[in-house]
This record gives C-alpha cells, structure tokens and sequence, in this order.
C-alpha cells in the first residue's frame, strides 16, 4: 500500500515500511549545478537519471552545433543516460554523440545505450549482421564498449532467438556490450528469452516499449505483465508522443509545422484534446510545464525505470527535467489516466 502526498511542494511519497516511493520528488536545481540524481536500471548493476536522452532527432532535425548544447544541458542537470540507435540519421547520430563524448571526456562517467538491428547495411538480428552492426555502432561513437544493447526485432521477428543470444554471449565475453535490452519484442518472445537465459544465455535486462498518456497499448497488457514478473527495467521511448504531450501542437496549423506533423495532426481528436485538458489542470495546479507533468505521470507508472526523452532545443531540456522533480497526487494521477481512456 502506498501513501501519496498531496502535490509538487508536498513532502515525499513514501510506503508503509518507510521506503521512499518511485515517484517521489526527485530534487533538481538550477542550470549548472543539478544534482546527480540516479536511480536503479533493473537489475543490470548500472545506475540512471530518471530520464534517458534520446537522440533520435540528432542529424536529422538537429544540427550537430544543437544537438552538443542539449547533451551540455542534460548533463548539467546531472543527467547520464544517452540512447542513440544504428539506424537513427543513418548513424549520423551516433557520430554527433561520439563527437560530443570525446570533445567533452565524458565516456566514463555515461551510460550509453543503442539500438541495433534497424541500419540498412545490418538490418535485423542475424549473428553475422549483429555482429557487424555492433561493431559499427561502436566505430561511430568512438568508443569500445557499449553499455546496454537494445535488440530491435521490429525488422527481424523471425530469426532464431538461441542463435541470437548466442552471438550475445559472444558480444559480451569479447567486452563489447554489457548488458543487453529488447525493443519490439513480443510478451511470447520475452518469455521464449528469459527460458533461453536459464539454460545460460544471456539475460534480457531491460526493454524499450513506446508508452505514454495517449499510447497506452499495447504496453498496458501483457507486456508489462511479463515486464513486472522478469523484474525488467522498462524505458519506454515516445514519452511525449513527438512533442503532443508537451502541449505546443494544439491545432492542424500548428501541427503541421512540426516534424511530425501527420502524426501530430491524428492526435487532434477529441481523445488528445482531453487529455491535453487534463495535463493543463495539473500544469496549473503545480505551476510546472505541461511537458513535466506528462514525465511525472509516466515515472508514476509501475515497472518504468526511465523514459526516453528526444528534444528539439536547448530550452526544452529544462521543461523535461522539472517533470523528474515533480509528485503527482493519486487524484491527478487519476484524472490524467482517465483522460486517456
């Protein structure tokens, strides 16, 4: 049972035995001196900041000179988490942040993770194009060992998942990957994994599922069933649903100037304008941005470990960190659910 305080300036949520509850404030200060906050990744022995930079904008949509401002920013907060993915900007991605962590010194102190299986020259999760994307992913970043490989079976559901852990195994005895993670994979296919893992595969630690307020399947299922039973470290990507939950897309118009303007523009319904309304009424409520408030609402969220958080500009980093520092109370928590059903 959980007892819950009452809003943001509330003090810390906390359990009947004492215990700090996941949601509870989490204390973030100004630009330039954040403390280093962390919490557990799972059980794969690393420590997070509660949000992981995504870096799926970098190259893309984002310059290089931008994309090192919002990792100099996210780092001033105290952050340590960096995901990228072989197939992001067709690797130019991971080209930006291999820049950045070698300009800065700041590999050791960084949790990078990646995504593989998604690159043209090494689709899918084939020993032999496993291999090779890994080695390429970490050619572009610089850097000799990866920390979390995400495997992304949305290409590839039909390799022989044996053949690939067993590259896995390889992977990490040769000290190129750490721990390994799985995005796109089926609640069939975690549990056909974690059998593997006890006859002595490795261990899938850590999954990658798009969740937020308006996605809510197929996360809110099976799967997070299975995540909750194997003690999975869950970080869903698309916390913000490309950029609807921060609320700056409120009409086709202004939309259609994103990025992802179809996307933006099939949320305008009448479904994504209320829960738009929900997050206004706890934004004001607690005097934080919209953006905040849909973080607080996932880190509420059982079995989640850290979203993903992907970011345009400098200035926005500061909105999505505040959402790490702010207590929602179980009424909020409820509207925001019900607003999205």
């Amino acid at each position: 049972m959980r007892l819950f305080s009452v809003g943001a300036g509330a003090s810390a949520e906390r359990t009947l035995d004492g215990a700090e509850h996941p949601s509870a404030p989490i204390p973030i200060v100004g630009a330039g001196v954040g403390e280093s906050v962390r919490v557990p990744l799972g059980e794969t022995g690393f420590d997070t900041f509660p949000l992981m930079l995504g870096a799926a904008e970098f190259g893309w949509n984002v310059d290089l000179e931008t994309s090192h401002g919002i990792l100099d920013r996210y780092v001033e907060f105290g952050g340590n988490a960096i995901h990228t993915a072989d197939g992001f900007s067709g690797g130019r991605s991971e080209h930006i942040i291999g820049q950045w962590l070698r300009s800065r010194g700041h590999r050791d102190r960084t949790l990078l993770s990646v995504r593989i299986g998604a690159h043209a020259d090494n689709p899918g999760l084939g020993s032999v194009n496993l291999v090779r994307a890994v080695e390429g992913s970490l050619t572009r970043l610089g850097v000799e060992r990866i920390d979390v490989l995400y495997l992304d079976a949305t290409l590839d559901a039909t390799t022989n998942l044996e053949d690939t852990l067993a590259t896995v195994e390889w992977l990490v005895e040769a000290g190129k990957i750490t721990t390994v993670g799985a995005f796109g994979f089926t609640p069939e296919r975690l549990v056909e994994a974690r059998i593997l893992a006890s006859a002595g595969y490795p261990r899938i630690e850590v999954i990658d599922a798009p969740y937020n307020l308006i996605r809510r399947q197929p996360f809110e299922g099976d799967l997070r069933l299975v995540a909750g039973a194997q003690n999975l470290a869950v970080t869903p990507s698309h916390a913000l649903e490309h950029g609807f939950l921060s609320g700056r897309h409120r009409s086709k118009a202004l939309a259609a100037q994103g990025v992802r303007g179809e996307q933006l523009r099939s949320h305008l319904n009448r479904r994504g304008i209320k829960i738009l309304r929900a997050l206004d009424q706890v934004a004001t409520d607690l005097s934080v941005p919209v953006a905040a408030v849909s973080i607080a609402w996932l880190l509420a969220q059982r079995t989640i470990a850290a979203p993903i958080v992907n970011t345009f500009a400098t200035d926005h980093v500061d909105e999505l960190m505040q959402g790490a520092g702010v207590t929602l109370s179980r009424a909020q928590l409820a509207d925001l659910t019900r607003a999205g059903i």
